[in-house]
């Protein structure tokens, strides 16, 4: 190995990420306009759910979901969930994952479908390919999972999210661990910032 030294060497430090990235449309960048179709999503969504799955016992949960953007035509996504008791306590962390919403453009402009790539601290990452129905439904089905060694056998997903009466209502169905497509998780969450 030689003694040369790299091209950052001796330069200035540079300060704090300079771009601002909001949840919230009255503050920051100026939405982009091919995430019109995503618009009703941006904010920050609390609420609990109910899961279940053959190989589980079913659970109560809370759930926090932020949609944000930072002027640029896709949506970044993350989501924090815990187990609940029947009231409401917080028992244990469940699940979390993070990724982006990304409408498709043609000619520059954005179409009724969507791509939505997630990855969760579990060793899964999994590529959505779905539609819009106007603005307040997405409906989408894994493209691609892809998993570490360590991580649970997934095959496929499919997610249905709703704008309901001012509420983000979802739908998570899976097919895992050598079981066959089916229910696995649904919830009510309302608008909390944003």
């Amino acid at each position: 190995m030689t003694d040369v030294e790299p091209p950052w060497a001796g330069l200035a430090q540079v300060g704090e990420y300079p771009y601002e990235e909001t949840h919230d449309l009255r503050v920051g960048p100026d939405l982009h306009p091919a995430l019109l179709g995503l618009l009703p999503l941006v904010g920050v969504w609390r609420g609990r759910g109910q899961g279940d799955y053959p190989t589980i016992e079913g659970f109560h949960y809370a759930q926090e979901i932020r949609f944000s953007h930072d002027g640029r035509p896709f949506l970044f996504y993350e989501s924090r969930a815990w187990v609940i008791d029947v009231e409401g306590n917080p028992i244990k962390p469940s699940n979390r994952e993070t990724g982006w919403w990304r409408p498709v453009l043609a000619d520059g402009k954005a179409t009724d479908e969507v791509e939505v790539l997630l990855s969760q601290p579990t060793g899964i990452m999994e590529l959505y390919i779905g539609q819009a129905k106007g603005t307040t439904q997405w409906q989408m089905a894994t493209d691609t999972v892809v998993r570490t060694s360590t991580a649970k056998e997934v095959r496929g997903a499919q997610r249905l999210y709703g704008i309901v009466e001012g509420a983000l209502l979802y739908a998570f169905d899976l097919a895992a661990v050598g079981q066959p497509l089916q229910t696995h998780l649904s919830a009510r969450l309302e608008r909390v910032a944003g």
